[in-house]
């Protein structure tokens, strides 16, 4: 059984930094988990505690039922994914698939065996004489996840294994990885910081800011019930468009637009003011097909991004942009780094619309917004606010 069991996990550096703060978390037998979260989030570090390569300051880490707090990394049963492959240049593919099997005084018959049956399932049997050198990055990463493989383990632990592959690489991967994990089952643990990644591969995933778990959950689960504003502005792509706002008589207005809310929508807690989330695909070209009951906003396009199948619309709002510490977290910079015209502070939204309709820059559009599907939080502690 490979279930996985983090029990108030904790690491502090002699420096004083705490990097993983009272870390809560479980992975079931055979579950793909993700960790993720922006720079310096202490991801790789809570990764690092599991394989045994980072020592716990306290808390208590169990794989398989068994307390392996204090076990050296050999003796976890588990196997790690590097982002740098970690391949050894002067041996072959096949040298390197067996040579953790060999360090362990495997059976020659069986190490073979288990070498034959991980290259066949990662398409590597032709592969099987070349050096690294002579392969590109995707079979370097495959030979890695081969690695990992014949030691058949309980986990696979992977530090951003795909982050040094091009993009479309990235995505083919992302399939081959999920496939990899239905066919054999092995309980992982898969970190990155691209949370596109962590939403199309991870089974749960596990939102981390500053050491501090924020939200662990099915993707879409993170995706329309964030539990609060640093988890909503992460996670999506683009990300939720947010600006002030006031709640009063059903309604809710910002920025000069003032939306009706159905009677369905609680705002708990809020007082008047607060923060609006919306996401782009809550946006829809107003038109005769359009559901009526859905509130109308006039805007002008400033910028319009046509993707091929789909199109989004950028939109700027009489209002200032929402920067908050959960924000500027969420947006992994220093702020006023991640704008090119640092005098424009105002929101810009950002509309995914039906690409099959012209929409031109400078042109002014009718948007219909899905007000079902508002977020809202409290402008102080970030928290949020709708049931």
């Amino acid at each position: 059984m490979g279930k996985i069991a983090l029990e108030s996990v904790t690491k502090i550096y002699p420096n004083g930094v705490r990097a993983v703060d009272a870390i809560e978390l479980e992975v079931g037998d055979g579950e793909f988990m993700v960790l993720v979260g922006p720079s310096g989030c202490g991801k790789s570090t809570l990764l690092r505690m599991l394989a045994g390569l980072e020592e716990v300051t306290s808390g208590t880490i169990r794989i398989g039922g068994e307390d392996v707090t204090a076990l050296a990394p050999r003796r976890r049963d588990v196997a790690m994914v590097f982002q740098n492959y970690a391949l050894y240049p002067h041996m072959t593919v096949r040298e390197n698939l067996g040579f953790g099997l060999k360090l362990r005084k495997m059976q020659k018959a069986d190490r073979l065996r288990r070498v034959e049956e991980a290259a066949g399932v990662l398409g590597l049997r032709d592969l099987l004489d070349r050096k690294p050198a002579a392969l590109s990055g995707g079979q370097r990463q495959r030979v890695a996840m081969g690695r990992a493989m014949v030691r058949e383990p309980q986990a696979f632990l992977m530090d951003e294994p795909l982050s040094n592959l091009d993009a479309k690489l990235r995505v083919s991967m992302r399939a081959e990885l999920l496939r990899l994990h239905e066919r054999l089952g092995v309980t992982t643990v898969y970190v990155t910081h691209d949370q596109v990644e962590a939403m199309t591969l991870g089974q749960r995933v596990a939102v981390m800011r500053d050491g501090v778990l924020q939200q662990c959950d099915a993707p879409q689960v993170l995706f329309h019930h964030p539990v609060n504003l640093f988890v909503a502005a992460f996670i999506g792509s683009p990300s939720m468009n947010l600006v002030e706002a006031t709640v009063a008589d059903g309604a809710i207005s910002f920025a000069g637009h003032s939306l009706s809310l159905p009677g369905d929508v609680s705002v708990n807690g809020a007082s008047g003011r607060l923060i609006l989330g919306v996401r782009p695909s809550d946006f829809e070209l107003a038109g005769p097909s359009t559901d009526p009951s859905l509130p109308r906003m006039q805007v002008a396009a400033e910028i319009v991004e046509d993707l091929g199948d789909e199109r989004y619309v950028i939109f700027p709002l009489e209002a200032r942009r929402v920067t908050t510490e959960d924000t500027r977290a969420a947006s992994d910079s220093d702020g006023d780094e991640a704008l090119l015209l640092a005098d424009d502070q105002r929101a810009l939204f950002h509309a995914r619309v039906d690409s099959r309709r012209a929409v031109e820059a400078g042109e002014t559009i009718e948007l219909a917004v899905d007000h079902r599907r508002l977020h809202f939080f409290d402008p102080r502690t970030g928290s949020a606010l709708s049931s």
